[in-house]
């Protein structure tokens, strides 16, 4: 049962080997992941970890980090035209932090965009408390093949991030006691444009709330999501394997 882990942050605490949480993966049945870059210098760890089998990696800018644009972008681009580059992000938009302007942020989130199309790249979408900005946004930007990370809305959020295009990634929160909301999303979205995630080392599944994540864990949110769509578990990590694989590669 392949697994693709189509977000997370291998590598980004160093006191834990990327090395031994990949080991753990596999043997979990994670195949394959998508190493996620939130600035320049994470850019050039997460591609030092494609050596690593099945790892895909990004180049990008995370909204809370958009006041370091100006001054890392030159070298975001490098990372994004070389050939092992797999998609653009994370960028987008952030309100539920207020260290960065909403304004550059979005300065930063359609230069990203800009970037993606130019290299005919996906995007990788983070989206927090700010879904109205974000849709507004992207409705006035050409259409971009993207996913929405770490989805954390309702139906009607992602019924909307469907019309704009762009697939939908669950992650830990899914299997959450009181995100009723979020399976009913989950169970909405069309078996050809859902992903898995685990945004690792962040939002741990239920079973491990409180404590550091890893893309081994992924097996329970796929386990949730096949519970929310009624399929076989073996579905579940089959279409959203597929889904990643159309997407990144």
């Amino acid at each position: 049962m392949p697994i693709f882990d189509s977000h997370c942050h291998l590598g980004y605490d160093a006191d834990h080997d990327p090395a031994i949480d990949h080991e753990r993966a596999v043997a979990a049945g994670v195949t394959a992941m998508l190493v996620v870059a939130t600035d320049a210098a994470s850019g050039d760890r997460c591609r030092a970890l494609a050596a690593l089998p099945g790892v895909r990696w990004s180049a990008g800018l995370h909204p809370n980090d958009a006041t370091r644009l100006q001054a890392e972008w030159t070298t975001i681009v490098a990372q994004a035209e070389e050939p092992g580059c797999a998609a653009i992000g994370e960028t987008g938009l952030d309100c539920y932090r207020d260290r960065t302007p909403l304004a550059e942020q979005e300065e930063s989130l359609r230069r990203h965009l800009a970037l993606a199309r130019e290299l005919d790249l996906p995007v990788i979408l983070h989206c927090r408390d700010a879904f109205a900005p974000m849709f507004e946004l992207l409705r006035g930007e050409p259409r971009c093949r993207g996913v929405m990370h770490c989805f954390s809305g309702t139906i009607d959020e992602a019924r909307t991030a469907l019309d704009l295009g762009l697939h939908v990634s669950f992650a830990g929160p899914l299997t959450y006691p009181k995100n009723d909301a979020l399976r009913e999303a989950a169970r909405f979205v069309p078996a050809d444009r859902v992903l898995v995630e685990t945004d690792a080392p962040f939002l741990p599944p239920q079973q491990h709330r409180g404590k550091r994540n890893e893309p081994a864990l992924i097996v329970q949110t796929v386990a949730k999501l096949a519970e929310v769509r009624e399929i076989a578990v073996e579905e579940a990590a089959r279409i959203t394997f597929e889904n990643a694989v159309g997407l990144f590669g």
